[in-house]
Parts: C-alpha cells; sequence; structure tokens
C-alpha cells in the first residue's frame, strides 16, 4: 500500500551515474585571446577552462543515450518502470525526449516515458519523482537522464559559460551509491534572471541579478536546514552546488565561511568543493546536469570520502526553482565508478579553433522539411548513438 512504513523505510538512491560530453573542445584561452580579453578572466574570475562543443549530430537525445549506454545491463534495461529526461534544449514542442531516448537503449515499452523543464532545477525534479516511484514500486528502477546544450550566442557576455554534456542516473533501492535522504527543503519563486524564449535558440540573462538569487536562495535553504538539524555541518562532509561555471558555486559556498560554521568545516567543505569542480571546469555549463556531474567529480577525485559519509546538494534552476538535500555513501561506491574511462572520455575530445567553433556553433537543421544528412561527429566507443538527419520535419537516429 502507499504510505505503508515498510516503504517509507526502503533506502532508495542512485544505483548507477554516467557521464557523456561531445567529442570537441574550445579551449578558453583560444577564446579569451580572441574576444580581446584577460585569459585569467575566464581561467580563475569565472572559473572555468575548457567548453565542450556539440556538433548536430549530437542533441541532447543523443547525448542522453549515450551518456546511459554504458551503464546500463540487459537486467537493468528489464526493470526500469520511469524514464525521466530533464531538458532546458527540448527538441521538440509536444514528443518528449525521453521517448527518443527509450528507443535508443533498447528500453521495454512497459514504462512511463515524461520530459521535464525547470531550467537547470529539471534533474533533481526528476530524481525526486525517481525516488518517490521507486519507494512504491521497490522492485522496479528508474532513469533520470540530464542533458543540455548551453547556449548563449558567439561573443557575448554569456559566451564563457557554454557546455554541452549529459548524466544519466540509475534509481534503485539499496542502490550502490549513494541513498537520498527522503526529506528535503526547496523554495520555488518567479524571477527574471535567465530565459529562453520558444523562438530563440540563445538564452538571455541578467548574470548579476542571478547571482544574487542563486546566493540567496541557498542561504535562506541553508538556514532553514540548520534550525530543522538536517545540514548539521559538523557530520557533512561534502556540499555540491549547481555550478553553471565553478565561480557560481564558490560564491554559496562563501556564505558558509563568515563564521556560520566553524572554520574546520569550512576548510573540509571548501577541499572538497574544489575536487567536485574538476569535471566541470572542462567540460563548461550542461544545465539540469550541473550538480550531478559535479558529485561524479567528487567521488572520482577525492579519495578521502568513506561508506557512511554524509554530502550535501544544493540544486538552483533559474526562474526560480532551488532544493537542498542530503545523501549517504553506500559500502562499495567507489567500484561502481569509472574515473579512467572519464578522464580517456576528456582526454580523447578534439581542440577546436575559433574558426572551427564559431562553424560548429552556427550549424543549423534544416526546418523547411526537406532532408538533411548529418556526419557522425564522435566514433568513440562511448558514443554510439547520433542524429543522423532530417526528414520530413523528423529526426532520425541512429
Amino acid at each position: 500500500m502507499y504510505g505503508n512504513s515498510a516503504i517509507t523505510d526502503v533506502q532508495v538512491g542512485i544505483d548507477k551515474i554516467d557521464f557523456y560530453t561531445p567529442n570537441h573542445y574550445l579551449d578558453l584561452v583560444d577564446l579569451a585571446q580572441a574576444r580581446g580579453v584577460d585569459p585569467n578572466k575566464y581561467l580563475i574570475g569565472i572559473g572555468q577552462s575548457k567548453m565542450s562543443v556539440a556538433a548536430l549530430d549530437q542533441d541532447i537525445v543523443a547525448m542522453g543515450a549515450n551518456a546511459a549506454e554504458p551503464m546500463l545491463t540487459e537486467a537493468d534495461r528489464q526493470e526500469i518502470g520511469l524514464l525521466v529526461v530533464a531538458t532546458e534544449s527540448g527538441i521538440d514542442q509536444s514528443k518528449a525526449a525521453a521517448l527518443f531516448v527509450q528507443d535508443l537503449l533498447g528500453l521495454t515499452n512497459n514504462l512511463r516515458a515524461i520530459e521535464i523543464k525547470e531550467a537547470c532545477y529539471g534533474a533533481t525534479a526528476g530524481l525526486q519523482l525517481a525516488c518517490d516511484y521507486v519507494r512504491s514500486h521497490p522492485g522496479r528502477k528508474a532513469l533520470v537522464i540530464a542533458s543540455d546544450i548551453a547556449r548563449y550566442g558567439l561573443d557575448t557576455p554569456g559566451e564563457v559559460t557554454q557546455g554541452a554534456g549529459s548524466v544519466a542516473m540509475l534509481v534503485a533501492c539499496d542502490p550502490g551509491i549513494i541513498a537520498i535522504e527522503p526529506e528535503s527543503l526547496y523554495e520555488s519563486r518567479s524571477t527574471g534572471d535567465f530565459w529562453r524564449p520558444n523562438y530563440s535558440a540563445e538564452a538571455f540573462a541578467r548574470g548579476k541579478f542571478s547571482e544574487e538569487v542563486y546566493v540567496g536562495m541557498f542561504e535562506g535553504l541553508w538556514n532553514k536546514a540548520r534550525k530543522q538539524g538536517m545540514a548539521r555541518p559538523e557530520s557533512l562532509q561534502a556540499l555540491l552546488f549547481h555550478i553553471p561555471f565553478s565561480k557560481m558555486g564558490r560564491k554559496g559556498l562563501r556564505t558558509l565561511g563568515d563564521g556560520t560554521i566553524t572554520e574546520a568545516d569550512y576548510e573540509r567543505l571548501t577541499e572538497r568543493f574544489e575536487r567536485s569542480i574538476v569535471y566541470g571546469r572542462e567540460v563548461g555549463n550542461i544545465y539540469t546536469g550541473s550538480v550531478y556531474l559535479a558529485l561524479i567529480s567528487l567521488l572520482e577525485n577525492d579519495e578521502s570520502l568513506n561508506p557512511g559519509d554524509r554530502i550535501g546538494l544544493f540544486s538552483y534552476g533559474s526562474g526560480s526553482v532551488a532544493e537542498l538535500y542530503f545523501a549517504t555513501l553506500m559500502p562499495g561506491y567507489r567500484a561502481r565508478l569509472e574515473p579512467q574511462r572519464h578522464q580517456a572520455l576528456l582526454e580523447s575530445r578534439e581542440r577546436l579553433s575559433l574558426t572551427e567553433y564559431e562553424a560548429m556553433f552556427s550549424a543549423k537543421l534544416v526546418t523547411d522539411g526537406s532532408e538533411q544528412e548529418i556526419k557522425h561527429s564522435d566514433c568513440r566507443d562511448d558514443a554510439p548513438h547520433y542524429l543522423a538527419g532530417m526528414k520530413g520535419h523528423e529526426r532520425q537516429y541512429r
């Protein structure tokens, strides 16, 4: 029965997690020199080193499928009863991206497939929905995919905070990586800090205002968590943030460095924050997947963590919705990680010249119903899925 205490007592969380980023990147030193900017403004001021650039064949569907493919066994595919794709880079106003992903991954038809949108918060909404589903259906699993391409336009203030990638999370009972606590804190309020109208391929943002909303919502949720006994900084081993660029998360963390928590607690959280941004500095902004890429980065770049350690996660989506929740590392979680493969994924990317980057950024799909063939840009073993073309206004995947 729903609401049964036996169900609520079951540990539910992320059983497997993986990510994918396209085969091309732009070095931000090259971008800075081309735009007449001191490179340190990007490397230090923004806190980024590179940004992944998606070719036409790697849209959110292809990237999402490529993120999930390596971690799914045949048993997983049979047991998935809920598939959620969270994105703010949707490809269709009607059909959910999840249905395309379902087909590419060869999942059964016995599942619910939906797409969720709320800026960068969407994946957390999907993850919480997945946890609720698994608690009610302990024998089933849920697949949550965060997939996005961040676009602000060429030679714009937001250009340096672009990126592309996808994170896939398999949610199950008795999870292999982290168990997510059922209680969390969240807040929603209508703000105009960031938006992308249906008619625009690029986003618009009020950068300073967005940072203020982000930091303000984090402070409010953290204070509530302290009052309710949920935060417990003395036992919190790491605190992860949504990081569209690493400096944003750092600003959130710095609000705790004014005596809000002890110096020892702040130093511990700061050291682990640095490990959580290793991958994000290389990939760039992936919107819905940013905080979960930070989770992978932390777990794969920090050998001092142990099973039983408690971590916090702050998720934020402009517009705006924020959530602060907590999770515990599970026994044997390291065996579920693949740091060497992920490092190889990043190192194998091709560096673009500025001209190549601008051409790739400006490439477009046809919109008149004509036929268009698209070359497969990423032939790595980790990227079997791609958009092969357009025909009669429909995307053709392989």
